[in-house]
């Protein structure tokens, strides 16, 4: 199939930190023109919200208008929070735009995502969206108009998880024990955040009933009870590392299993040692360790929680959406050392 070049797409939220990723790789793409840019605000330049652009890319952002997205744009992302982003993504699906939403907006049924976020407006593109997870949902995301990508914490605990769910027994806990970089809670400042507090600090948040067990549940067809997802904060810029705990039953080597099912997927990492942050930092990997004990499978999984998590995915998906190779301008060389 003939490649299409010269494809105009926008982003819709440049100002945080997910926005900024998406800028940087999208300069570097050669089919995806960087046609349109916006916030809530406009009226400035991409290089005067994000400084490190000086001397590489001084586009205009503009204040966010649909009409301007439909004649500039075929493809948008929304680099939005919840709740926002779902006003811009039922006229921009109105108006034959193809979407990429970074928020939750539409990853879960109506009632999940009511019952831990807020009343959903838009139901209606509820019912043919695409979870955005490549390694789960590729041929679909050919023919989506409408892409949620997942959350950081379900990419990468879903992606550890799903090799080993048919050898679970069923119904025992699954333990998630995540933590992951400051940068993972957005740019807006917070106490929890502050350095004062993070510094030399580490604590569980939010354990439990954290709002994205529900989509690591729901994506893995278990019971919310099920899943025992608690995330931690500790005193990173960037990284996401899980360890998981599940029961096993059979007679399997778990290496094996792994390989296995992930030998097509150029952008999962089977490793031999326990991974790490360090060496995913900055690219779209989720690197994956396993190791059993009886019938204990111990499962490790790291991923950038910007890339992986966020950015990167959502460039994944765009480029499946679009007829192309999904590591099209995705990077690959992590921030190391």
């Amino acid at each position: 199939m003939q490649q299409k070049s010269n494809i105009n797409v926008g982003i819709v939220g440049a100002t945080g930190y997910t926005g900024l990723e998406l800028v940087k790789m999208l300069l570097k793409h050669p089919n995806f023109n960087l046609a349109y840019i916006a916030n809530s605000e406009g009226q400035t330049t991409i290089n005067k919200l994000h400084p490190s652009l000086n001397g590489v890319c001084e586009q205009e952002v503009k204040k966010a208008n649909i009409d301007e997205m439909a004649e500039s744009c075929e493809l948008v992302f929304l680099a939005l929070p919840h709740k926002t982003a779902m006003a811009y993504v039922k006229p921009l699906i109105a108006k034959g735009l193809k979407v990429v939403d970074l928020s939750a907006d539409y990853r879960l049924p109506l009632d999940i995502y009511e019952a831990f976020y807020c009343p959903h407006t838009d139901v209606e593109n509820l019912e043919h969206v695409v979870y955005g997870l490549p390694e789960l949902n590729r041929e679909a995301l050919k023919r989506a108009k409408l892409v949620a990508n997942p959350g950081c914490f379900p990419t990468s605990a879903i992606l550890g998880l799903l090799p080993f769910m048919d050898k679970r027994i069923a119904h025992t806990p699954i333990i998630i024990d995540a933590k992951t970089g400051v940068s993972g809670a957005g740019k807006k400042l917070s106490e929890v955040t502050h350095f004062v507090n993070t510094n030399d600090n580490l604590f569980a948040y939010n354990p439990l009933m954290h709002r994205h067990a529900p989509e690591i549940a729901n994506k893995l067809g278990v019971a919310f009870d099920e899943v025992n997802f608690v995330p931690h904060l500790v005193p990173i810029t960037r990284g996401m590392l899980n360890s998981i705990y599940i029961q096993v039953s059979g007679d399997f080597d778990a290496n094996a299993v792994l390989q296995e099912f992930y030998k097509n997927d150029k952008h999962i990492r089977v490793s031999a040692v326990p991974v790490d942050m360090k060496n995913v930092a900055g690219t779209n990997f989720c690197d994956i360790y396993v190791q059993r004990k009886g019938n204990m499978l111990f499962i490790s999984s790291a991923i950038d929680n910007l890339m992986r998590g966020a950015s990167s995915q959502a460039l994944v998906n765009a480029n499946i959406m679009m007829g192309l190779a999904e590591d099209t301008a995705i990077p690959d060389i992590a921030y190391v050392p």
